[in-house]
């Protein structure tokens, strides 16, 4: 992992659920196909899956500016935070550009009060190794870059955090953790 940020957001949304009744990292690890492209108009697909080292991992496949693959490692998985890293592959806007990122996903929850719990939904992309030199192949300034990264970055977070919230609680009013 590099040092160097291109782009992050962070977004929130209540969910009218007591937090007692959330689990996150359940809840990401058994989010359906269905589920995850109901949670933005840019998502493609969604699995999980286990690494070689039996870690569990989200696979995603959204479109945040450029078609993003995206292989979501636990790195943080408890019931009320939960942080995951991905090594991801971003394709386009040719076809035949694709780049890694590192790709940072993390969210919790907090409690507002007894029943209402804050969600908080922060994504960070970074630099990978090639990144930056693929940039300069293509003529590309870093900050032109991170500012197009930034904006599709923040405009998709906007719109799939309250989707994630309503999901989760969904999930939470119908006792799905207990």
């Amino acid at each position: 992992m590099t040092d160097r940020i291109i782009a992050e957001s962070v977004s929130e949304s209540t969910i009218q659920a007591p937090l007692t009744a959330i689990d996150l990292t359940e809840w990401v690890f058994t989010l359906t196909d269905s589920e995850y492209q109901a949670c933005s108009k840019n998502h493609i697909a969604g699995a999980t899956t286990l690494t070689p080292e039996g870690k569990r991992m989200s696979i995603n496949v959204e479109h945040v500016g450029n078609l993003m693959v995206q292989h979501y490692v636990e790195d943080v998985a408890e019931r009320n935070h939960c942080r995951l890293v991905s090594l991801s592959d971003s394709i386009g806007p040719e076809i035949g550009a694709r780049v890694k990122l590192v790709v940072i996903w993390e969210f919790s929850a907090e409690a507002i009060d007894a029943g209402t719990t804050n969600f908080i939904n922060k994504v960070e992309v970074r630099t990978a190794p090639g990144y930056l030199e693929a940039l300069e192949e293509r003529g590309v300034p870093f900050a032109v870059a991170s500012e197009a990264a930034q904006k599709a970055l923040s405009a998709h977070n906007a719109e799939e955090t309250p989707l994630f919230a309503r999901d989760i609680e969904r999930k939470a009013r119908a006792s799905r953790w207990g």
